[in-house]
Formats: structure tokens, sequence, C-alpha cells
């Protein structure tokens, strides 16, 4: 009677799943940092330009809601969605390989999973039954996993799973994907990134990394459809038969992926293993569209054929760990290639500028971006950047704090107010031209309670941002507590400061300007979270023009 009654369940089940969302999971064994982001995102390139409507979210294993109260050395760059969430890095990868932006969906932690969860409870959605991993944070799981599918926007959602497997931390997430697996059937495969190190006394490479590490995911109970291999080596086929057997997968869902001098080579090494037609025959889905690649073909050319180069000092008081300003870094590389030229960039670490070595560490650049950050350390040497950047006319580029530092710069050296500073580090400065926004002075939790996420901008006319832009309404993202004081605007201005770019609702200045300086520009938001391969950001674009005409004068 039960097996009667569960039939048509089934049945109706299956057929609504096949003309579902396709889902695929990427995970990791054996170490982390293999590049679970970028394979991910070389994939979802791959499926795009095969015209399937395509989106990536993360799963972080960490306890955090959301990375917004990381330090950047813990976790690197804290990026920012349209919408407000301060998500990992890797949400960058994502929209500047897809050219989609990403939401507050693309992003999900273990802290927001429990959260959600103790708060059912707490309200009884459970009705009294023993709250537990298996099924309620594992159904939460779910859930968060299907929002993005269920939205009928995608044809495919992958889904990278941070950490390796075997963490402990990452155990109910695997767990998910097992249940998905086994509910989903035909909908849902899994692509598993490992490591197939090459052992130079053995002069070989070596496959029994990747054997624990598949034995491991299949402890938990699931087996990998496909196998990503890192390797500094090729593969050959005896290699790929080896692993193919061991791991039961297919030869040809043993894919290579080698070390590449770019991150955007990726995708044309994963077209050359065929990962993106693998993944379509084993999701049912049609291989007939062949990927157009040209223009991001066009775009790698440009990157590793310029013509020209500049050099750009970007000052930043975290610069040990670059990915602290991995779209910055990124963002150059974009203008760079829309402008024939090789941006390189010297890192400078803002608490190591003083006014003794200020000559010899920034003279011989092109072009020097400040760059954003929180507290009082290293900001004296940001002080020091801007101020050489301005008076010896070197096209100056300033971001959130940058642009801050920017404007106690100006009123120090320009208006005369010695004790100018923000209430950020000052809180009983007789001049704070920045200052704490009204609204942020009544809230005490520091998590997710920023001024984030896009908001307008009005462009004034014959000015350098206007110029780049080639509009006067823009959108862009913000994250930030304080702002420039208005009080102070008439002074600046008439000093030669100008406020280019406003909130038109608040007033908010969002952009200032030295008009008499070749290129100096200051952003309250950030630019950087919004420059994409096919999309270079217009500011960056413009920036290393300046940088350029510097350098040829």
């Amino acid at each position: 009677m039960n097996i009667v009654t569960l039939r048509p369940v089934v049945t109706l089940h299956k057929l609504y799943m096949s003309n579902s969302t396709k889902y695929i999971f990427v995970t990791g064994g054996v170490t982390s940092s293999l590049g679970k982001g970028i394979i991910a995102a070389s994939l979802a390139k791959l499926l795009q330009a095969r015209g399937y409507s395509t989106t990536i979210q993360k799963l972080d294993p960490y306890i955090n809601i959301d990375p917004g109260t990381l330090n950047p050395y813990e976790h690197g760059e804290c990026f920012v969605t349209d919408d407000g969430a301060e998500t990992d890095l890797d949400l960058g990868h994502y929209e500047r390989f897809l050219n989609v932006p990403t939401s507050q969906a693309n992003n999900v932690t273990t802290g927001r999973i429990y959260q959600s969860v103790i708060e059912k409870e707490r309200k009884g959605e459970f009705l009294g039954k023993t709250v537990q991993v298996i099924p309620h944070i594992t159904d939460e799981i779910k859930e968060r996993i299907q929002i993005l599918g269920n939205k009928g926007t995608y044809d495919i959602v992958i889904t990278e799973i941070g950490g390796t497997v075997g963490d402990i931390e990452s155990l109910p997430y695997v767990e998910a994907v097992r249940q998905m697996l086994w509910e989903f059937e035909n909908d849902c495969i899994v692509v598993h990134l490992t490591l197939v190190p090459y052992l130079a006394a053995a002069g070989e490479l070596k496959t029994k990394p990747t054997q624990h590490s598949v034995k491991q995911l299949l402890e938990l109970g699931v087996q990998p459809d496909i196998l990503c291999c890192r390797s500094e080596h090729e593969l050959d086929l005896t290699l790929r038969q080896k692993i193919a057997k061991f791991c039961n997968v297919s030869v040809n869902a043993v894919i290579e992926a080698r070390d590449a001098s770019s991150i955007y080579e990726v995708p044309l090494l994963m077209q050359a293993e065929e990962l993106d037609k693998v993944v379509l025959e084993k999701l049912g889905l049609s291989t007939k569209t062949i990927p157009n690649l040209d223009s991001w073909k066009q775009f790698l050319n440009r990157v590793e054929n310029p013509s020209k180069s500049v050099t750009i000092g970007l000052v930043g008081k975290y610069v040990e760990l670059k990915d602290s300003y991995k779209s910055i870094s990124e963002s150059f590389g974009h203008a760079g290639a829309a402008n024939d030229c090789r941006v390189n960039i010297k890192w400078i670490h803002s608490e190591k500028l003083t006014k003794a070595n200020l000559e010899s560490e920034l003279k011989e650049l092109d072009g020097i971006l400040v760059a954003p950050g929180f507290g009082s350390r290293g900001i004296s040497g940001k002080i020091e950047a801007v101020r050489y950047a301005r008076e010896k006319n070197v096209p100056f580029f300033g971001i959130c704090l940058g642009m801050q530092c920017a404007v106690i710069e100006f009123a120090r050296h320009k208006l005369g107010f010695e004790d100018a500073h923000t209430t950020e580090i000052a809180e009983d400065s007789k001049y704070p031209v920045i200052s704490m926004m009204e609204e942020q002075k009544s809230i005490a939790n520091l998590g997710g309670t920023m001024r984030l996420g896009a908001y307008k901008c009005q462009l004034k006319p014959d000015s350098n941002s206007y110029s780049a832009y080639n509009s006067d309404l823009i959108f862009e993202r913000h994250r930030h507590r304080f702002e420039f004081n208005n009080d102070y605007l008439q002074d600046f201005e008439k000093a030669g400061m100008i406020a280019t770019g406003k909130n038109p609702e608040t007033g908010l200045v969002e952009v200032v300007e030295i008009p008499s300086h070749p290129w100096f520009v200051g952003t309250q938001f950030h630019p950087e979270y919004k420059s994409t391969v096919e999309n270079p950001h217009p500011l960056f674009v413009a920036f290393i023009n300046a940088a350029i005409t510097y350098n040829n004068n």
C-alpha cells in the first residue's frame, strides 16, 4: 500500500525536474586554494557562451554571517553586490567572467544557515521537533541552493562549496549535495577539483592525493562525475586512465587543469579539455551550439601583447596579501587591455611610506591609487602619497578611504586646516572634514550595517568623471560609514577641490576632483566592484589613459 501511494509522487517529481534548472556542484580536495572559484567561473563562461543562462553561488563554511567584519588578512577582499551583500571575493570573479551581477542569494555562509534555522526554532516553526543537522540544517542549505534556480531565470546554477572535502565545517554541505543528487537524479552533477602533484625527486606525477580525495568524498556518499586535476605538467592518457579506473569516472571526465599565466586563460584551457561538453552530456543537455569566445580571445591578446606599459603605485595597508585588493588589481587588467597597455602594479605599504622615502618610492610612477580601508594604521602614508600626487601633477585615483585621505590632505595643506581629519580616527578634530553619516550614529552592531550596495550619483558636466562615464547619472556600489562633511564644501570649492558627483537624494558627496590637476579623482564609492572583462570600468580606463599621457610627457 505504501508503494502504491508513493509512486505517483515520485513520478510527478521526476517529470517536474526534467524541465527544471540543472545544478552543478564544485567541490575541492587535498588542499585549499586550488582554484575552485576560477574553475566554476570558467565553466560558467563556457556554458553561457553556448547560450545557457548560468549563475554561480558560493557556500562558505565559516560561522561568520558574512565576511564584512573579517580582517582582509583573514579572508582577502570583501566583495559587495548591488543589493548590498558583503560577500566572498570569488563573487567578484563570477561577475568579471560572466558580466552578470550577483546578489545576496549568491553567497551563503554557515553562520547565515544556522542563524536562519535558530530563528525558525524560536518562532516555533518546527512544531516542537528536536532541531538537528539532518534534516533541519541540510534542508536549509538545500533551500538556499535552490533559491536561484527557483526564480526561473537560470538554466544552470553552479554551486561552489568552500573548503576541502573532509573538513568538519564542510560536512553539512556535502551531505546536502548527497541528498540533492538522490532527490533530483539526472539534474545534478558533481565536479571535483583535486591535485596531481609533481615530485621532482621521483620525476613523476602522483595520483594518490586525488585517489584519497575521491575516497573521502565517496565515504560521504558522493560520487564525483567529473575530476578537474590541477597540475604543473601534462596528464597523459595512461595517467588519466589510472585516475579514471581508481575513481569510478570515465576517461573523458578526467580533465587536466594546468597552471595558467592568467586566470583569463582558464576558460580556453577548459574548452580545449571539453569540460563544458562533458558537463552538458552528463546533464542531458544539447551540445550543438559552439561557444563563441572571440571577444574573450581578443581581450587575452590585448593583455598578452600590449604596445605600451605604465606603472601604477597601489598604496594600501594590506599589500602583503594582494587578494585584499583583488577587484582593484583585476580592474587595472581590464583597463589596461582597453588602452592596449600593460599595467604594472607597484605594491606600496602605506604604513612604511614616510616623508623621508616618499620621493624614492613614488618618483618612477605614472599614476597613484590610494586604496580603501578602515582604521588609523597607515593613514599618514596615504595622506603623504596624496600630497605627492597633487603637488607633482601625477594622475591620482582615491577610492573610499583613499578619497577621504585626499580631502584631509587638501584641507591641511591648501585650506590651512592643520588639525583636519576624519572622526573615524580623531573624534575631537577641530576640522572634521570627514564625519560619520547621520544615520550611522545610532547603530551599535558592526556587521552588515554600513551604507552598502548601489546608489545613484549625479555627475557635473565638464568633469573627468563625466567624461569617463559619458553620462550624468550613474549607479555605483558603496561600503562605508563616514562621508564628506558638507559644512566645509564651500571652503573646498573656493580653494579648487570640486564636488563633481553627488547623491541627488541626500546631497552626499560621491566624487571630488581638482580641475587644475591633469587627472585627480576621488570616489566615495567602489568602482572596482563593477569592472568586468566585457565592460572595463570607465574610471579605471580613464585613469590608465591619464597615466599613459603622463608617461609620454
